[in-house]
């Protein structure tokens, strides 16, 4: 009979998601190798098995984010209505920081001082944003929106989406805002604002 595998992926998943909530929690210093594998039940052996060094989890933690999120952006279902649409993006973007805080910081600040995540894994990083980008050009050449370079209104929305989110997650929100409410208000008061007006 042969010997069950232990170092797969379940094991994979839970050693990303202790080592996100340690950096998020107490900053790239807390990530030990040994820590981690206690915390998670495992070796140090396991872990290197998986990922290598330090520097290969804090790269597999940037690529599961993005996976993470990659794959609740492109499930948004598209209505072919630009400032619905960008609104939606927007709220899966919203739901996928707050399933996975722990890799949000790793995704999309500098949380691990000198991580430079390699070309092939920052492009798929990228491509997650595909959703987002093909429904502003759609609306800019289909004349719904202004005619303005589309890279401007997508940095636009991220900007609004990445801000309210950041403030949320970091708890700089005042009491009495009600998050999904006015979140899903200003995105639509920005998209509409790239509608050209006849």
């Amino acid at each position: 009979m042969p010997r069950p595998r232990t170092h797969d992926e379940n094991l994979r998943l839970k050693l990303l998601d202790r080592a996100g909530e340690l950096i998020s929690a107490d900053g790239p210093k807390a990530l030990s190798l040994r820590k981690l594998a206690a915390d998670v039940g495992t070796s140090t052996t396991a872990v290197y098995s998986l990922f290598g060094g330090k520097t290969d989890l804090v790269s597999a933690l940037f690529a599961e984010g993005f996976r993470r999120f990659g794959r609740r952006m492109s499930g948004v279902t598209l209505s072919g209505d630009p400032v619905e649409d960008l609104v939606r993006l927007g709220v899966a973007y919203r739901e996928s920081a707050l399933a996975d805080p722990h890799l949000y910081a790793i995704m999309f600040t500098k949380s691990v001082p000198g991580f430079e995540p390699a070309d092939e894994t920052a492009g798929q990083a990228r491509a997650t944003m595909a959703p987002l980008e093909e429904t502003i050009r759609k609306a800019v050449a289909d004349g719904a929106f202004l005619d303005v370079p589309p890279e401007v209104i997508a940095v636009s929305c991220w900007g609004i989406v990445h801000g309210l989110v950041s403030l949320e997650l970091n708890g700089n929100l005042p009491d009495e805002f009600t998050v999904s409410a006015a979140y899903e208000a200003a995105l639509r008061a920005n998209a509409s604002g790239w509608l050209r007006r006849v």
